[in-house]
């Protein structure tokens, strides 16, 4: 389960274990600090494709996610061939914090090993998350507080 929000409005979204969604969504918040502008994943809701295309421009990150019937056949299709289940902008700080935030919630709630029997063939992305603590504190101003706890 993933919750976006924007201040007014909120989307549950609910997935399978298929893909790696946490490690996807952690990669990509990170590669919002590179060269790149757009950054692309999807989660497998089976049969469904949730498609999330991060734009990152000058003052915020765009933040689309859409939903296409079948991800067998979805992959191949443009990003406007599904449709807009949420549109939302965030400064990048915002953004990488509310993921970090996330991250940290989910190991807490399960720990390692609880996080590897619920998502069965993908361990919680230790590795992901500290990279992308490592750059949020590097190049973001952000004035919220940081958790000095692993990871």
């Amino acid at each position: 389960m993933c919750r976006l929000a924007d201040g007014s409005r909120e989307l549950a979204l609910s997935f399978g274990y298929c893909t790696d969604a946490l490690a996807d969504l952690v990669s990509a918040a990170g590669g919002l600090y590179g060269q790149g502008r757009t950054v692309r994943f999807f989660f497998d809701a089976e049969p469904r494709e949730l498609r999330w295309v991060l734009r990152r421009g000058a003052e915020a990150v765009g933040v689309s996610v859409y939903e296409f019937g079948d991800v067998s056949v979805s992959l191949d299709l443009p990003d406007d061939a599904g449709r807009v289940i949420w549109r939302a902008a965030y400064p990048r700080s915002v953004f990488a914090h509310a993921v970090l935030d996330a991250a940290r919630t989910v190991l807490r709630e399960h720990g390692e090993a609880g996080y590897l029997a619920r998502w069965r063939e993908h361990p919680f992305p230790v590795a992901l998350v500290q990279d992308l603590r490592r750059l949020h504190l590097r190049d973001d101003a952000c004035a919220l507080p940081h958790d000095p706890a692993r990871p």
